[in-house]
Protein backbone atom coordinates (compact mmCIF):
# COMPACT_ATOMS: atom_id res chain seq x y z
CA UNK A 1 0.00 0.00 0.00
CA UNK A 2 1.52 3.64 -1.01
CA UNK A 3 0.75 6.79 0.08
CA UNK A 4 -0.59 7.74 -3.43
CA UNK A 5 -3.95 5.45 -2.17
CA UNK A 6 -4.75 8.07 0.01
CA UNK A 7 -7.15 10.43 -2.04
CA UNK A 8 -6.50 14.49 0.24
CA UNK A 9 -9.13 14.72 2.41
CA UNK A 10 -10.82 18.09 2.89
CA UNK A 11 -10.42 20.23 5.65
CA UNK A 12 -13.46 22.78 4.37
CA UNK A 13 -15.80 23.89 7.38
CA UNK A 14 -19.00 25.46 5.64
CA UNK A 15 -21.14 27.74 7.80
CA UNK A 16 -24.43 27.26 9.45
CA UNK A 17 -26.54 30.88 9.91
CA UNK A 18 -24.77 31.91 7.03
CA UNK A 19 -21.79 34.22 5.75
CA UNK A 20 -19.62 35.78 8.24
CA UNK A 21 -20.79 38.91 10.46
CA UNK A 22 -16.97 40.71 9.78
CA UNK A 23 -13.48 40.30 9.85
CA UNK A 24 -11.36 41.03 12.14
CA UNK A 25 -7.85 39.68 13.52
CA UNK A 26 -7.16 37.13 16.80
CA UNK A 27 -4.06 36.07 19.00
CA UNK A 28 -2.29 39.68 18.52
CA UNK A 29 -0.98 38.72 21.76
CA UNK A 30 -1.27 35.39 23.79
CA UNK A 31 -3.75 37.43 26.39
CA UNK A 32 -6.05 38.10 23.34
CA UNK A 33 -6.96 33.95 23.52
CA UNK A 34 -7.47 32.96 27.28
CA UNK A 35 -8.72 28.90 28.66
CA UNK A 36 -9.82 28.17 31.70
CA UNK A 37 -10.57 24.13 32.11
CA UNK A 38 -13.49 22.67 33.91
CA UNK A 39 -12.23 19.85 35.35
CA UNK A 40 -14.72 16.53 36.13
CA UNK A 41 -12.92 15.67 39.42
CA UNK A 42 -10.49 17.99 41.52
CA UNK A 43 -8.09 16.89 44.00
CA UNK A 44 -9.24 15.15 47.54
CA UNK A 45 -6.34 16.20 49.37
CA UNK A 46 -4.35 13.10 49.50
CA UNK A 47 -2.53 10.66 48.10
CA UNK A 48 0.34 9.50 45.82
CA UNK A 49 -0.56 11.80 42.72
CA UNK A 50 0.37 15.13 43.09
CA UNK A 51 -2.02 17.82 40.93
CA UNK A 52 -1.16 20.97 39.63
CA UNK A 53 -2.60 23.57 39.00
CA UNK A 54 -1.25 25.37 35.96
CA UNK A 55 -1.13 28.65 34.08
CA UNK A 56 0.37 28.90 30.77
CA UNK A 57 1.51 31.56 28.34
CA UNK A 58 2.45 31.27 25.05
CA UNK A 59 3.29 27.59 25.15
CA UNK A 60 2.31 24.33 24.72
CA UNK A 61 0.30 21.14 27.10
CA UNK A 62 3.40 18.92 25.83
CA UNK A 63 5.95 21.06 26.63
CA UNK A 64 5.27 21.98 29.80
CA UNK A 65 4.56 18.70 31.44
CA UNK A 66 8.28 17.71 30.33
CA UNK A 67 9.47 20.47 31.96
CA UNK A 68 7.31 19.43 35.47
CA UNK A 69 8.66 15.84 34.53
CA UNK A 70 12.60 17.30 34.41
CA UNK A 71 11.97 19.53 37.56
CA UNK A 72 10.58 16.71 39.50
CA UNK A 73 13.05 14.00 38.55
CA UNK A 74 10.19 11.43 36.83
CA UNK A 75 9.76 9.93 33.09
CA UNK A 76 7.45 12.40 31.25
CA UNK A 77 5.12 9.14 31.27
CA UNK A 78 4.62 10.31 35.28
CA UNK A 79 2.82 13.54 34.12
CA UNK A 80 -0.42 13.89 32.36
CA UNK A 81 -3.14 16.22 31.85
CA UNK A 82 -7.03 16.07 30.81
CA UNK A 83 -6.49 17.56 27.26
CA UNK A 84 -4.25 19.80 25.52
CA UNK A 85 -4.49 23.19 25.10
CA UNK A 86 -3.72 26.18 23.21
CA UNK A 87 -0.30 27.38 22.41
CA UNK A 88 -0.56 30.96 21.49
CA UNK A 89 -2.87 31.83 24.64
CA UNK A 90 -2.85 31.95 27.83
CA UNK A 91 -4.21 28.67 29.81
CA UNK A 92 -5.28 27.34 32.69
CA UNK A 93 -5.45 23.62 33.85
CA UNK A 94 -4.70 20.53 35.73
CA UNK A 95 -1.59 18.38 35.41
CA UNK A 96 -0.64 15.34 37.34
CA UNK A 97 2.10 13.40 38.83
CA UNK A 98 2.85 9.73 40.12
CA UNK A 99 5.10 10.87 43.10
CA UNK A 100 4.42 7.34 44.98
CA UNK A 101 6.34 7.04 48.61
CA UNK A 102 8.36 10.75 47.89
CA UNK A 103 7.68 14.47 49.32
CA UNK A 104 6.06 17.14 47.18
CA UNK A 105 8.96 18.95 45.09
CA UNK A 106 9.85 22.70 46.22
CA UNK A 107 6.91 23.58 43.41
CA UNK A 108 7.83 27.43 44.61
CA UNK A 109 11.84 27.19 43.36
CA UNK A 110 10.46 25.99 39.83
CA UNK A 111 11.10 29.36 37.85
CA UNK A 112 9.59 29.17 34.06
CA UNK A 113 8.90 32.57 32.03
CA UNK A 114 5.95 30.61 30.50
CA UNK A 115 4.68 28.59 32.90
CA UNK A 116 3.73 29.05 36.88
CA UNK A 117 2.43 26.27 39.44
CA UNK A 118 -0.60 28.30 41.19
CA UNK A 119 -1.62 25.38 43.27
CA UNK A 120 -1.04 21.47 44.26
CA UNK A 121 -3.36 19.01 45.95
CA UNK A 122 -2.63 15.41 46.25
CA UNK A 123 -4.82 13.01 45.36
CA UNK A 124 -5.56 9.17 44.87
CA UNK A 125 -5.49 8.77 41.17
CA UNK A 126 -3.93 10.22 37.95
CA UNK A 127 -5.34 12.86 35.73
CA UNK A 128 -7.17 10.87 32.63
CA UNK A 129 -7.43 12.54 29.68
CA UNK A 130 -10.26 13.27 28.61
CA UNK A 131 -11.48 13.79 32.56
CA UNK A 132 -12.78 17.51 32.33
CA UNK A 133 -16.19 18.88 31.70
CA UNK A 134 -15.17 21.36 29.00
CA UNK A 135 -13.09 24.61 28.73
CA UNK A 136 -14.43 28.38 29.32
CA UNK A 137 -13.34 30.79 26.93
CA UNK A 138 -12.43 34.87 26.71
CA UNK A 139 -11.23 35.69 23.22
CA UNK A 140 -10.47 39.46 22.23
CA UNK A 141 -10.55 40.05 18.49
CA UNK A 142 -9.42 43.30 17.07
CA UNK A 143 -9.29 45.29 14.31
CA UNK A 144 -12.93 44.56 13.74
CA UNK A 145 -15.23 45.58 10.54
CA UNK A 146 -18.13 44.00 10.66
CA UNK A 147 -21.97 44.69 10.66
CA UNK A 148 -22.93 45.21 14.05
CA UNK A 149 -26.96 43.83 13.69
CA UNK A 150 -25.76 40.62 11.76
CA UNK A 151 -23.79 40.19 14.64
CA UNK A 152 -25.90 39.94 17.17
CA UNK A 153 -28.13 37.70 14.79
CA UNK A 154 -25.89 35.46 14.77
CA UNK A 155 -24.60 35.28 18.53
CA UNK A 156 -28.15 34.89 19.23
CA UNK A 157 -28.44 31.86 16.68
CA UNK A 158 -25.86 30.06 17.97
CA UNK A 159 -27.45 30.20 21.51
CA UNK A 160 -30.44 29.43 20.47
CA UNK A 161 -29.43 26.80 17.92
CA UNK A 162 -25.78 25.64 18.53
CA UNK A 163 -22.97 25.24 16.04
CA UNK A 164 -21.59 22.52 14.25
CA UNK A 165 -19.43 20.97 15.83
CA UNK A 166 -16.36 20.67 13.17
CA UNK A 167 -13.14 19.64 14.80
CA UNK A 168 -10.65 22.47 14.50
CA UNK A 169 -7.53 23.06 11.93
CA UNK A 170 -5.36 22.30 15.03
CA UNK A 171 -6.48 18.74 14.98
CA UNK A 172 -4.52 18.35 11.84
CA UNK A 173 -1.53 20.05 12.05
CA UNK A 174 0.13 23.29 9.95
CA UNK A 175 -0.97 22.83 6.53
CA UNK A 176 -2.76 19.84 7.27
CA UNK A 177 0.66 18.11 8.00
CA UNK A 178 -0.68 15.25 10.60
CA UNK A 179 -2.72 13.69 7.41
CA UNK A 180 0.27 13.46 5.38
CA UNK A 181 1.92 11.63 8.18
CA UNK A 182 -1.21 9.79 8.41
CA UNK A 183 -1.09 8.23 5.08
CA UNK A 184 2.84 7.88 5.14
CA UNK A 185 2.05 5.96 8.64
CA UNK A 186 -0.63 4.02 6.68
CA UNK A 187 1.50 2.97 3.64
CA UNK A 188 4.69 1.68 5.86
CA UNK A 189 2.78 0.47 9.32
CA UNK A 190 6.25 -0.92 10.29
CA UNK A 191 7.72 2.78 10.27
CA UNK A 192 8.77 3.14 13.98
CA UNK A 193 7.14 6.70 15.66
CA UNK A 194 6.08 6.94 19.80
CA UNK A 195 2.42 5.85 20.17
CA UNK A 196 1.63 9.37 21.49
CA UNK A 197 2.00 10.76 17.42
CA UNK A 198 0.53 7.55 16.14
CA UNK A 199 -2.30 8.57 18.25
CA UNK A 200 -2.39 12.07 16.78
CA UNK A 201 -2.46 10.72 13.45
CA UNK A 202 -5.11 8.42 13.94
CA UNK A 203 -7.03 11.23 15.28
CA UNK A 204 -6.33 13.55 12.66
CA UNK A 205 -7.86 10.85 9.71
CA UNK A 206 -10.85 10.54 11.91
CA UNK A 207 -10.78 14.62 12.40
CA UNK A 208 -11.46 15.20 8.83
CA UNK A 209 -13.68 12.47 7.51
CA UNK A 210 -16.12 13.47 10.50
CA UNK A 211 -15.95 16.84 9.21
CA UNK A 212 -16.56 16.30 5.54
CA UNK A 213 -19.66 14.26 6.75
CA UNK A 214 -20.78 17.48 8.69
CA UNK A 215 -19.44 19.63 6.22
CA UNK A 216 -22.21 18.03 3.48
CA UNK A 217 -25.06 17.93 6.28
CA UNK A 218 -24.50 21.39 6.57
CA UNK A 219 -24.86 22.36 2.71
CA UNK A 220 -27.99 20.16 3.27
CA UNK A 221 -29.39 21.41 5.77
CA UNK A 222 -29.46 18.45 7.75
CA UNK A 223 -26.89 19.15 10.59
CA UNK A 224 -29.83 20.02 12.98
CA UNK A 225 -32.08 16.83 11.54
CA UNK A 226 -32.98 13.61 12.01
CA UNK A 227 -32.89 11.57 9.23
CA UNK A 228 -34.44 8.54 9.42
CA UNK A 229 -31.77 5.28 11.06
CA UNK A 230 -30.02 8.54 12.91
CA UNK A 231 -27.87 7.63 15.60
CA UNK A 232 -28.92 10.79 18.61
CA UNK A 233 -26.95 11.76 21.34
CA UNK A 234 -28.47 13.35 24.61
CA UNK A 235 -27.60 16.38 25.46
CA UNK A 236 -24.25 16.20 27.64
CA UNK A 237 -23.86 12.18 27.22
CA UNK A 238 -22.08 10.12 25.02
CA UNK A 239 -24.08 7.16 24.57
CA UNK A 240 -26.04 6.68 21.15
CA UNK A 241 -29.71 5.54 20.39
CA UNK A 242 -30.82 4.92 16.69
CA UNK A 243 -34.59 5.64 15.59
CA UNK A 244 -35.99 4.10 12.96
CA UNK A 245 -37.83 6.90 11.37
CA UNK A 246 -37.86 10.82 12.48
CA UNK A 247 -41.24 10.81 13.96
CA UNK A 248 -42.54 14.48 15.53
CA UNK A 249 -41.35 14.08 19.05
CA UNK A 250 -37.98 13.13 17.95
CA UNK A 251 -38.16 16.16 15.83
CA UNK A 252 -39.16 18.03 18.76
CA UNK A 253 -36.65 16.65 21.28
CA UNK A 254 -33.86 17.65 18.46
CA UNK A 255 -35.26 21.00 18.02
CA UNK A 256 -35.09 21.85 21.86
CA UNK A 257 -31.55 20.79 21.57
CA UNK A 258 -32.51 17.96 23.94
CA UNK A 259 -31.07 15.41 21.57
CA UNK A 260 -28.08 15.88 19.00
CA UNK A 261 -27.76 14.22 15.18
CA UNK A 262 -24.20 12.59 15.00
CA UNK A 263 -21.62 11.42 12.66
CA UNK A 264 -18.89 8.89 12.73
CA UNK A 265 -15.25 8.52 14.20
CA UNK A 266 -14.51 5.80 11.90
CA UNK A 267 -12.95 2.87 12.69
CA UNK A 268 -13.61 -0.66 12.25
CA UNK A 269 -17.06 -2.77 13.51
CA UNK A 270 -20.32 -1.52 13.29
CA UNK A 271 -21.44 1.51 11.72
CA UNK A 272 -24.03 2.64 15.02
CA UNK A 273 -26.66 3.80 12.50
CA UNK A 274 -28.64 2.88 9.80
CA UNK A 275 -31.13 3.64 6.83
CA UNK A 276 -30.33 6.60 5.46
CA UNK A 277 -28.20 8.14 7.41
CA UNK A 278 -25.59 5.17 7.14
CA UNK A 279 -26.59 5.58 3.31
CA UNK A 280 -25.59 9.21 3.21
CA UNK A 281 -22.33 8.93 5.25
CA UNK A 282 -21.65 5.58 2.94
CA UNK A 283 -21.95 7.97 0.14
CA UNK A 284 -19.61 10.85 2.13
CA UNK A 285 -16.98 8.37 2.36
CA UNK A 286 -16.91 6.77 -0.89
CA UNK A 287 -13.15 7.15 -2.00
CA UNK A 288 -11.70 7.40 0.83
CA UNK A 289 -11.35 3.64 1.60
CA UNK A 290 -8.23 3.62 1.68
CA UNK A 291 -8.30 6.29 5.05
CA UNK A 292 -10.75 3.48 6.76
CA UNK A 293 -8.81 0.12 6.08
CA UNK A 294 -5.77 2.06 7.81
CA UNK A 295 -7.84 3.46 10.80
CA UNK A 296 -9.28 -0.37 10.81
CA UNK A 297 -5.94 -1.79 10.53
CA UNK A 298 -4.46 -0.03 13.22
CA UNK A 299 -7.30 -1.63 15.59
CA UNK A 300 -9.55 1.81 16.09
CA UNK A 301 -13.27 1.26 16.89
CA UNK A 302 -16.01 2.97 15.47
CA UNK A 303 -17.35 5.59 17.53
CA UNK A 304 -19.96 8.86 16.94
CA UNK A 305 -19.48 12.24 17.90
CA UNK A 306 -22.63 14.88 17.88
CA UNK A 307 -22.78 17.10 15.04
CA UNK A 308 -24.35 19.78 16.84
CA UNK A 309 -22.79 21.48 20.26
CA UNK A 310 -24.45 24.57 21.92
CA UNK A 311 -22.43 27.16 23.36
CA UNK A 312 -23.40 28.24 26.84
CA UNK A 313 -23.15 31.20 28.78
CA UNK A 314 -22.20 33.10 25.19
CA UNK A 315 -21.99 36.82 25.78
CA UNK A 316 -20.10 39.41 23.56
CA UNK A 317 -18.99 42.74 24.43
CA UNK A 318 -17.44 45.66 22.36
CA UNK A 319 -14.48 47.15 23.89
CA UNK A 320 -13.92 50.29 21.79
CA UNK A 321 -14.88 50.75 18.03
CA UNK A 322 -12.62 48.20 16.48
CA UNK A 323 -12.53 45.78 19.34
CA UNK A 324 -14.35 43.01 21.42
CA UNK A 325 -14.46 40.44 23.78
CA UNK A 326 -16.14 36.98 23.17
CA UNK A 327 -16.42 34.85 26.15
CA UNK A 328 -18.41 31.21 26.20
CA UNK A 329 -18.08 27.80 27.50
CA UNK A 330 -18.00 24.76 25.42
CA UNK A 331 -18.16 21.07 26.47
CA UNK A 332 -14.69 18.41 26.29
CA UNK A 333 -13.63 17.95 22.79
CA UNK A 334 -15.50 21.38 21.18
CA UNK A 335 -13.53 24.29 19.32
CA UNK A 336 -13.71 27.66 20.08
CA UNK A 337 -11.99 28.42 16.44
CA UNK A 338 -15.09 26.51 14.99
CA UNK A 339 -17.55 28.91 17.07
CA UNK A 340 -15.60 31.95 16.12
CA UNK A 341 -15.92 30.95 12.23
CA UNK A 342 -19.40 31.15 12.11
CA UNK A 343 -18.97 34.99 13.63
CA UNK A 344 -16.05 36.04 11.53
CA UNK A 345 -13.50 36.13 8.72
CA UNK A 346 -10.26 36.28 11.35
CA UNK A 347 -6.88 36.26 10.98
CA UNK A 348 -4.11 35.25 13.32
CA UNK A 349 -1.59 37.64 13.97
CA UNK A 350 2.04 36.57 12.70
Amino acid sequence: MTAERFAPIERCQRRAWGGAAGCGHIRVVPEDFQVREVPLATPCGAGEHSWLWVRKRDSNTLWVARQLAKYAGLPLSAVSYAGMKDRRAVTEQWFSLHLPGRAEPDWAGLRQAEFQVLSVCRHSRKLKTGTLLGNRFELRIRNIVADRELLSQRLQQLAAGGMPNYFGPQRFGVDGGNLLEAARMFAQPRRRMTRARRGIYLSAVRSALFNRILAARVEDGSWNQVMPGEALQLEGKSACFVVASADAGTRRRAQALEVHPTGPLCGGGETLCAGAAQAFEAAQLEGYQGWIEGLEQARVVNARRALRVVPRDLHWQWQDESCGVLSFYLPAGSYATSLLDELFEVETAA
